[in-house]
């Protein structure tokens, strides 16, 4: 590890970035540009002290990969500094064409001004890498793939209407058929191999040969604080279309509105406990 190449690095990138980029209030008077140690620190779920001992070159370990993914996103680097990041603490660098982890600091900054309602950026796999915090009360923290955890963990079903649980099925499978061809890749056959082996339901709806990238739908969520919530879900793809920035806006002539209200005055305690997946 390049201990004070990364220290300057970081450094240089949180000078870079001004609170309105991430999300943040701009309140009160800055002595320094840019964010301040704890402002990186929590957008990156790390400690203050942890990040603080990277940029003074006091880090005995080499931060793991999660760490450096979150350090990206926290950052909003770009993937040629992402890249470098990682060469810095001497990490392989991510394949390109196959790391669906790394989200494009444009996305970065959509779902930073969605603050009013739920949104999240998931892969095109069904894997939620962030989300706000409105999206984290309604469906709980990133969990593996919500199309995995659909088929295989009949809590992932909990939150769902029983009578929607049919149409739900259907529109994931028919979905991950387009992204399965579209990525032609090992992930996205493993994850189907799985599924055909582990889920009958799964098998038998993949046998229709249903093609229909998510878009837009409506969507059901029973919420066990607030009750019964009803999305207008809305789908924005990246330009590689490995990502998806999924909004989900209240439906109207329905009470999600004010009860997302609730959730948000809760929140982030709204977030604990078992919840659908996105």
């Amino acid at each position: 590890m390049d201990a004070p190449q990364l220290a300057d690095f970081l450094k240089a990138r949180r000078d870079a970035l001004s609170p309105g980029e991430v999300g943040l209030p701009a309140a009160g008077r800055r002595r320094t540009p840019g964010l301040r140690r704890e402002e990186v620190a929590a957008l990156a779920g790390i400690s203050t002290d942890y990040y603080t001992r990277l940029e003074q070159q006091r880090a005995t370990a080499v931060p793991s990969e999660p760490v450096l993914r979150a350090l990206t996103r926290a950052l909003r680097l770009s993937q040629d500094e992402r890249d470098h990041l990682y060469r810095l603490t001497g990490h392989g660098v991510p394949e390109r064409h196959t790391d669906d982890r790394h989200v494009a600091p444009a996305l970065l900054s959509v779902l930073d001004a969605l603050t009013g309602i739920p949104a999240q950026v998931m892969t095109d796999l069904g894997e939620t890498l962030v989300q706000n915090n409105l999206a984290r009360a309604v469906f709980g923290p990133p969990e593996a793939s919500f199309i995995y955890r659909w088929f295989r963990d009949p809590a992932a079903r909990a939150g769902y209407p029983v009578e929607d649980h049919g149409a739900e099925s259907r529109a994931l499978v028919a979905d991950l058929r387009a992204a399965v061809t579209r990525r032609d890749d090992a992930a996205a056959k493993s994850l189907v191999a799985r599924l055909q082996a582990e889920s009958p339901e799964f098998a038998a709806l993949w046998k229709l040969h249903d093609v229909a990238a998510l878009r837009r739908r409506h969507k059901r969520i029973r919420h066990p604080e607030v009750g019964l919530l009803e999305f207008d879900c809305q789908f924005l793809v990246d330009e590689a279309r490995s990502h998806l920035l999924a909004i989900f806006s209240p439906l109207p002539g329905t009470p999600t509105a004010e009860r997302l209200t609730l959730l948000a005055l809760a929140a982030p305690y709204a977030a604990s406990g078992p919840r659908p997946g996105g």
